[in-house]
């Protein structure tokens, strides 16, 4: 696989903090740039094989054509079945032909894909309409009502997303990306878009592999990595298990899509030396919000400052004055990345708008310095003995025990306490498991006395999880206020 090229002229321009060039304005417009410029050079790779840009463009104008003459409706279902590469080519055909692509996971069951192509909206966007403001994707994420909640996206959300990328990070974020994982997840189809618009290409993986990313790696041909923490984590072992040499090739290494545990980052760091190592906050419907780099010192809560063309605004309402620094409240973001809607009227009330202002309903406060913490969701906030607790921030203690794979907490109705908090753990590795009382200690060390879980369970099945991959919090309030046989009490 070729080393990536240097970046394009629009890209150098970019870079040197001009505005989008006219075909930029479009996820999908820099391809016939670059297949004009730099025709033979790689434009998508797997484990199998490779697409240039021209071919790329090509088989993306055809597919365009096909659903013209298909007479293709305004939004277009992809199930995911055909693969990240050809998922992609899929993709891209359907924006090009001025449509909107709908991006299914293979591994819905049937009856929720079919309940899903019924909610979709029929999205405006006719070749001849088409602006920088049509749609051109729906992505899904976790919906309230049990059916993946679908997102809508204009083009110059995203284009404005993979502008700041470029004016925040740098020449790094202009590099061939390794995006290593299903398309239907939008952090891999971000990744892999933002190398095709920045012209160095993307690699992907039709399954994901500890070993061959690491050696797509190893090889140089992809300087940028973005990664959920659980690849990373696989990642580390595989190379420590073989005692990989550092990979000097890596720039930038960008990581979301859960909790990144710092205590981890001198790992990373020591696997990719002469990578920037950057944690993002974000949300399906805002994109980026925040940023900063994984270090390990830094505040449990922390998320970062607001990327360059984001505003924040912390409070019950954005035109009513500011909390103050240091006090949670309803997080509101501002900048030009934010979302349409949703797809589906059901899931309306999944964000709260106010004019230019979005919230996805998260608890933050910025310190003096300007860094935003994030404590939690409002849905989940917790009151025990008259306080507020952030089940995310004890989660997240109880995630940094080595023995600990999985962790939710859970608020039980008490008449002494309001809210008795409990906590539901999965343990990992071969040692002996903590018993209740070390597990206290261990939250004690960090946390007020108040945030300890007073009652302790462990779940001996398998880990409830939402479509998207996260904790199935509210199945685990079920599993314990039914008595289900799924947690077994731990002293």
């Amino acid at each position: 696989m070729s080393v990536a090229p240097a970046p394009g002229a629009p890209v150098r321009q970019l870079l040197a903090g001009g505005p989008l060039p006219p075909l930029f304005e479009w996820v999908h417009g820099p391809l016939a740039h670059w297949a004009r410029t730099r025709p033979q050079a790689l434009a998508l790779a797997n484990e199998r094989r490779q697409l240039g840009f021209a071919e790329l463009h090509a088989r993306v104008q055809a597919r365009a054509r096909q659903l013209d003459a298909e007479g293709a409706p305004a939004t277009v279902l992809l199930g995911g079945e055909a693969g990240t590469l050809d998922g992609v080519v899929a993709f891209l055909g359907v924006v090009a032909s001025g449509r909107c692509a709908a991006m299914g996971d293979a591994q819905w069951p049937a009856s929720v894909a079919q309940a899903v192509a019924r909610r979709l909206p029929a999205c405006p966007g006719a070749v001849a309409a088409a602006t920088p403001q049509s749609p051109f994707y729906v992505g899904f994420t976790s919906g309230s009502t049990g059916l993946p909640k679908g997102f809508v996206r204009h083009h110059r959300s995203w284009a404005e997303s993979f502008r700041v990328s470029l004016q925040d990070f740098g020449p790094a974020a202009a590099a061939r990306v390794l995006a290593p994982g299903r398309m239907s997840h939008s952090l891999f189809l971000f990744g892999a878009l933002l190398g095709l618009w920045t012209g160095a290409g993307a690699v992907l993986q039709e399954r994901f592999s500890a070993p061959r990313a690491l050696a797509a790696l190893q090889s140089g041909a992809a300087p940028l990595l973005v990664a959920v923490p659980s690849q990373l984590v696989l990642m580390l072992q595989w190379a420590g298990r073989r005692r990989l040499a550092p990979i000097e090739g890596v720039e930038l290494v960008l990581i979301s899509g859960a909790r990144w545990l710092r205590e981890r980052t001198p790992a990373l760091r020591r696997l990719f030396p002469r990578a920037r190592i950057v944690e993002f906050y974000g949300a399906s419907e805002a994109s980026y919000i925040a940023w900063m780099d994984a270090d390990p010192v830094a505040p449990a809560q922390a998320v970062g400052r607001p990327f360059s063309n984001v505003d924040l605004h912390i409070g019950p309402h954005p035109h009513a004055p500011a909390l103050a620094r240091g006090t949670p409240g309803l997080i509101w973001v501002r900048s030009p990345m934010l979302f349409m809607g949703y797809a589906d009227q059901a899931d309306a009330t999944a964000a709260l708008r106010a004019g230019e202002w979005l919230s996805v309903r998260d608890m933050g406060y910025l310190d003096d310095g300007g860094l935003l913490h994030l404590c939690g969701r409002e849905n989940r906030m917790l009151v025990t003995q008259g306080k507020n607790l952030f089940p995310e921030e004890v989660e997240a203690r109880l995630l940094a025990h080595p023995r600990v794979a999985q962790a939710s907490l859970q608020g039980v109705a008490d008449d002494l306490r309001g809210t008795s908090v409990h906590a539901v753990l999965q343990w990992q590795g071969d040692a002996p498991p903590p018993g209740a009382q070390q597990l206290a200690a261990w939250c004690r060390a960090a946390l007020e006395p108040f945030k300890t879980p007073r009652h302790w369970w462990v779940c001996t099945g398998g880990w409830p999880q939402t479509a998207s991959g996260k904790t199935d919090h509210a199945a685990l309030g079920r599993a314990l206020a039914g008595a289900s046989p799924l947690l077994e009490p731990w002293r």
